[in-house]
């Protein structure tokens, strides 16, 4: 490990971190040696305690077992942030199988493309989505679908989160509660998991080409439970306020696997509203969170979300995409939380670079851009060139991870993980430099780069900019055609409610504090911005 980072960790993070368990399921079975009466899911008025999830995820796995779910098979889980979620990755864990978690938001062909390539057996999804399970599922290898509802469990039927729900029980279809109380009781017989046993096939974002299923086995799991718990500060006495996607690589680990080693409970809202999510840490004394920067613009912007409602967060992170210093220090103004930075991808099975708990990332002075963080326990950090060599401290190039967090690689595509991880080294294609002090930051995308009439120009420092302007909301940078220059640079921008701001205005803006070939020649105006749901903004559909 390079000198410099050792002394930007905390004085309580080890440079080393002992992986403490062969598995994530032995992880979760301590936990219920443990502490079995301890509250492990939050989900409105209903409490799950670690006992409860262990009871409920062994009979759905004593079902699945029926369902001829063994060893090495795949279960999708086609499911928003409800306590289903949770019970089925124990239950498919306790089999010695693999959790493929769906995004919730594909659609028919997206849908298919994940359950044929993972070779999945069984789905498991809410009622609202059985229609896009049938359809997706066509042809396929999917013997048996199990379906669920987001009003079980919770009786409060908040009709600001509800108000589209209804049940929508398909006949021939089993249901998901109804099988675990008929089977209540029963235990499957038990599996031996290595750490090398796959826990989670999620298939990344498909910004670079279509979806791969990222292999993260048991180890990269316990590894990066244990570095959250660690890094973070995540205690015994905290609450997990689960804001990303259950299905996201985020909420896999920085809810989930978190929540399961610690063990702490898990506050799920079915879906992300910033009056209701911001309740509901008040009511259940949530301490840490980590989520999308868009999260925290949301509670900056809301007038009814008022500081008391976000008092009890103690340890606040965002991931998935980076922080700008304007957003960061509006909402520090209204809230008094500094947001840390925490990166990592699917592949590095979550966090990889983060901000230790006890500091304030620096601020690059000639970008704006703020540190995500230094390298976690175990894992190397190098940023290298376009012939592969390793860059001096402040010259920009690739981001290259290795560590126990490295995914094993992508499902059935050898050439592809030849190419993204040589010899375990994780290729991620952002774009960073590392400063003098080893404190490192995210310039951008390497597809993302606009070339202006042979300027580079990345938009991350374009958006940073225009974030300075009290006006602007939210904004991402594109570029776009241009017959003169080749590319030009273009704004997307969403104003804040209530206030008025003209494209010359913002443009006149950025030209005050940006080399003349970087601030946006064409501004657009529009409510929203496309967004994945972990909340980081679709540069790609803006194209």
């Amino acid at each position: 490990m390079t000198s410099p980072w050792l002394d930007l960790y905390d004085d309580d993070v080890a440079q080393h971190s002992e992986i403490e368990h062969e598995s994530a399921l032995d992880m979760f079975l301590a936990a219920v040696q443990r502490a079995p009466q301890r509250p492990i899911v939050k989900y409105f008025d209903a409490t799950l305690t670690v006992q409860e999830l262990d009871v409920q995820s062994s009979a759905l796995a004593a079902v699945l077992a029926d369902l001829g779910v063994g060893r090495g098979d795949r279960v999708a889980l086609f499911m928003q942030n409800v306590p289903q979620f949770v019970v089925s990755v124990v239950a498919t864990w306790k089999l010695g199988a693999t959790v493929v978690p769906a995004n919730s938001m594909y659609r028919e062909r997206e849908l298919a493309a994940v359950l044929s390539d993972s070779a999945s057996s069984v789905v498991i999804c809410l009622e609202s989505g059985y229609p896009v399970v049938e359809k997706a599922i066509a042809g396929l290898g999917v013997r048996h679908v199990i379906t669920t509802s987001e009003l079980d469990y919770q009786t409060r039927n908040d009709p600001r989160i509800f108000s589209a729900s209804t049940r929508l029980r398909v006949d021939g279809v089993p249901d998901l509660l109804e099988m675990i109380n008929a089977n209540h009781g029963r235990t499957p017989e038990p599996v031996q998991l290595s750490g090398d046993d796959i826990a989670f096939l999620p298939y990344t974002s498909g910004t670079t080409g279509p979806p791969k299923g990222s292999i993260n086995t048991h180890r990269n799991v316990v590894f990066t439970a244990q570095i959250y718990r660690d890094w973070v500060h995540v205690g015994e006495e905290d609450v997990v306020f689960g804001v990303a996607p259950l299905f996201h690589i985020t909420g896999l680990i920085g809810h989930i696997s978190v929540s399961l080693i610690v063990p702490a409970p898990l506050v799920l809202t079915y879906r992300f509203d910033p009056l209701v999510s911001a309740e509901a840490i008040a009511e259940h004394g949530a301490t840490f969170i980590i989520g999308a920067i868009t999260v925290f613009i949301a509670w900056t912007n809301n007038p009814e979300v008022r500081p008391e409602l976000l008092a009890s967060l103690r340890s606040v992170y965002s991931g998935g995409a980076p922080i700008p210093a304007a957003a960061l220090e509006s909402y520090r103004a209204k809230f008094g939380h500094y947001i840390h930075n925490g990166y990592g991808l699917t592949e590095s099975t979550s966090p990889a670079i983060v901000v230790p708990f006890s500091r304030e990332a620096p601020v690059d002075p000639d970008s704006g851009a703020v540190a995500i963080g230094v390298p976690v326990s175990d894992t190397a950090a190098r940023i290298v060139g376009d012939d592969g060599a390793e860059l001096a401290p402040m010259q920009a190039g690739e981001i290259v991870l290795a560590g126990p967090q490295i995914a094993q690689g992508y499902w059935n595509k050898p050439e592809e993980t030849a190419g993204a991880m040589p010899g375990g080294q994780f290729h991620t294609g952002d774009v960073g430099f590392m400063d003098d002090a080893g404190w490192f930051y995210i310039v951008d995308r390497k597809k993302d780069q606009i070339n202006a009439s042979g300027f580079k120009v990345w938009p991350r420092e374009v958006e940073d900019v225009l974030y300075e302007h009290p006006a602007v909301r939210e904004a991402a940078v594109v570029g776009a055609d241009d017959g003169y220059r080749g590319e030009t640079v273009k704004a997307f921008v969403a104003v804040k409610p209530g206030v008025q701001v003209s494209a010359d205005e913002l443009r006149s803006f950025c030209k005050q504090r940006m080399a003349a070939y970087k601030y946006p020649r064409i501004i657009e105006f529009l409510d929203e911005l496309p967004k994945t749901v972990s909340g980081k903004i679709l540069r790609r559909e803006l194209r």
